[in-house]
């Protein structure tokens, strides 16, 4: 007789994750921070992973909006400013919209 596995049977992965849209760099911090700094791993791209293994985005409506914009050089250099970044900065990405 084969003894059981222990823990889940099924292992959390980035196939599901939660977003949170943040109004402003406090809530996006205190977000971030609360997942981090709790047994938590950062990750690129406002992306995340909480002490029990679910992944986050914590991802500013303002990143949103910038990637989406019409003007799409503003868009890629958002795109390109975010994939450096880990935690979102939001100062950083209104500068890169602006160019």
């Amino acid at each position: 007789m084969s003894r059981p596995e222990r823990g889940p049977a099924f292992k959390h992965n980035e196939a599901f994750s939660f977003q949170v849209a943040t109004d402003n760099q406090a809530e996006t911090d205190r977000l971030w921070n609360a997942i981090v700094g709790n047994g938590g791993q950062e990750s690129e791209c406002g992306w995340c992973k909480d002490k029990w293994g679910l992944s986050w985005q914590i991802t500013p409506r303002v990143l949103t909006a910038a990637i989406a914009d019409p003007d799409r050089a503003a868009a890629k250099r958002t795109f390109e400013a975010m994939m450096g970044m880990r935690k979102i900065d939001i100062a950083a990405i209104e500068a890169a919209r602006r160019g």
